[in-house]
């Protein structure tokens, strides 16, 4: 039987070994799997005795087995850890004990034999290949050496003991452990434990390779921007095959322009920043060359005359391509220089295409498989790093729509105002001589005027000031606005709440900071009020914020919600807007000329999706 090569410590070469919880919980596991298959014998040698061979030690055998695997749970649940010399000392244990409880009764339907299939795939379990293989060997070797016993005698010695102290005897029979019999059931215990360890290998493997995927899709974020996001995978690619530098050339289709990075190991095990290179008219041929290989590895040996350049390459399907020859080393060994090279293609969406270049990885393992994983790495990394290239995109469309919205604002507002204020001014400079009484008049109209421009803009500095409000800032910046809206303005405002603490996801939070914000400036724009009220406080499993004021309403009678709001075309734009975000539901009641009433209501349900 042949197995594919296995890299060695695949796991530990990619950083993914099993933390100390996890180990915890497989000790946990194999010790209630151990309690269970001791008691399910103990079961079958007392349903079928005697096709078992009964023996009284064999009970006495397995209610210890049971007890030590009830100690070991315990132990598990007390400690926090379970330490090497302990997985060591009971998997030790395992081994013996199948050899023990299988010298009573060693026929073909024997239910020992599944002791040694549980040491097995224990150690499987627990380690890999080459551990399940040793555990088989170890076995084999207790199983030869208890054979040995038997042939020197040691039965019939301590059957004259045992009887000499008035006990049963051993009942064991020795006739399966002649060597011939015991020759098959040792080959049968080690093939077993090179298809269990292979097994669990292969499993780690995978394991391992979805442990790095989402470590360096979790390495992935806005903040770092595009050039940091892609320092990040690439110091990732030099740490894992210990390569010395990592290349990036990409073309941005609509442009056509071309951009090379590299990323280099630095003395010390650390990485140099992301450099990008001066562009050259030979970047595309270098490194953006047309093939149709998708991956690829390449290996120049030092003494060309003694073997030829090794490449391995699979296409976008992860097929190998055959009979290719590598033009393309000549044109990147003048750049670089490298012993061994893995490239692999990339593509973010429809604007950006490219090859990242690692140089001299060291490659553990079967060469193809390393290959797919890298393949399947980058194919699961490219859309994440696609995302972060389009939300940087769009954060900057969106600032700039919001500065031109800003200095819309000013110029409409402020500025207009402040030019009206200025003509004003002059004309009372060129009255003050004529009509001297009525410039006091004027001159307080004036400062009216430069009030409400003064609280236009705050209101708009307001609006373009990020939020940082979470449940347990809310309610005391709900407060705050509230007495700022009142000492600004005049007008007599008031903020309650039912509740105490909260417990509501931040996004929610800043959504209804922001409607509140913008209610009091409808307040303050439109209503003509002298009082406000704003309330917090739940109901029938939702947040309620209600914001009410004595003033001339909204051009309409009774109580209308959200969707009669779209029919009519009437309400609070923006509010309207905030409140679909969060999934909530508005009503507006308004009394012309004696005021309005919102009602925003946010199901609490929403909390678990987005918390």
């Amino acid at each position: 039987m042949r197995f594919p090569a296995i890299p060695p410590r695949f796991l530990s070469r990619l950083g993914a070994p099993p933390g100390p919880g996890e180990v915890r919980r497989i000790e946990r596991w194999l010790a209630t799997a151990r309690v269970f298959l001791a008691v399910s014998a103990l079961i079958a040698i007392r349903m079928d005795s005697g096709a078992i061979g009964y023996s009284l030690w064999v009970h006495a055998l397995l209610a210890f087995y049971i007890a030590q695997g009830v100690v070991i749970i315990i132990f598990l649940r007390r400690r926090l850890e379970s330490t090497p010399s302990f997985r060591l000392l009971v998997h030790t244990a395992d081994i013996i004990w199948p050899a023990l409880i299988s010298a009573f009764n060693t026929g073909q339907s024997t239910p020992f034999f599944l002791f040694f299939i549980f040491v097995l795939g224990a150690a499987a379990y627990r380690w890999g290949m080459w551990e399940t293989v040793g555990t088989a060997a170890a076995a084999v070797c207790v199983l030869w050496l208890e054979s040995l016993a038997f042939r020197l005698g040691f039965v019939q010695w301590a059957d004259r003991f045992l009887v000499h102290l008035h006990l049963p005897v051993l009942g064991i029979d020795v006739a399966d452990y002649e060597p011939n019999r015991l020759f098959l059931r040792s080959v049968y215990l080690v093939v077993m434990g090179l298809l269990l360890g292979y097994l669990a290998e292969q499993q780690k493997q995978l394991r391992a390779e979805k442990v790095v995927i989402a470590r360096t899709l979790a390495g992935i974020r806005v903040e770092t921007g595009l050039s940091g996001t892609l320092q990040q995978i690439l110091s990732s690619l030099l740490s894992m095959y210990n390569a010395k530098s990592a290349v990036i050339a990409s073309i941005e289709t609509n442009s056509n322009r071309a951009f090379v990075g590299e990323v280099r190991t630095v003395d010390g095990g650390g990485f140099s920043p992301l450099r990008w290179l001066e562009p050259t008219f030979s970047d595309r041929e270098t490194y953006l060359f047309d093939s149709d290989i998708d991956i690829s590895y390449t290996f120049r040996p030092i003494s060309p005359r003694r073997q030829a350049v090794k490449l391995v390459a699979l296409d976008r399907d992860g097929a190998r391509l055959r009979d290719l020859a590598p033009d393309f080393l000549s044109r990147l060994s003048q750049r670089h220089e490298f012993q061994s090279v893995v490239t692999v293609s990339y593509l973010f969406g429809r604007e950006w295409l490219g090859r990242i270049f690692v140089f001299d990885a060291a490659l553990t393992g079967d060469t193809e498989e390393e290959l797919r994983f890298l393949q399947e790495l980058v194919r699961q990394v490219g859309p994440a790093v696609y995302n972060v290239y389009l939300l940087r995109r769009l954060r900057q469309r969106a600032g700039a729509v919001e500065r031109a919205r800003f200095a819309r604002e000013l110029h409409d507002g402020a500025v207009q105002s402040l030019i009206a204020v200025e003509m004003q001014v002059d004309v009372l400079r060129r009255q003050s001589s004529v009509k001297p009484d009525a410039v006091p008049e004027e001159l307080g109209r004036v400062q009216g005027l430069l009030r409400d421009e003064v609280l236009k803009l705050r209101e708009l500095m307001q609006q373009m000031k990020s939020l940082d409000v979470d449940s347990r800032k809310l309610l005391s910046f709900l407060g705050d606005t509230v007495e700022r809206f009142q000492r600004e303005t005049g007008i007599a405002a008031e903020f309650h709440s039912d509740l105490e603490h909260l417990d509501m996801p931040q996004h929610i939070c800043r959504e209804l900071a922001r409607i509140v914000q913008e209610g009091l400036v409808n307040v303050r724009k439109h209503s003509r009020a002298s009082q406000v009220l704003v309330r917090l406080g739940t109901k029938n499993g939702s947040w309620k914020v209600v914001i009410e004021d004595n003033g001339c309403g909204f051009p309409f009678t009774g109580r209308l919600s959200d969707e009669d709001l779209d029919k009519l075309g009437k309400g609070p734009v923006i509010i309207r807007e905030r409140v679909r975000l969060i999934e909530g539901e508005l009503t507006v009641e308004s009394n012309p000329g004696r005021g309005s009433r919102l009602e925003i209501s946010v199901p609490q349900r929403r909390e678990a999706t987005y918390g």
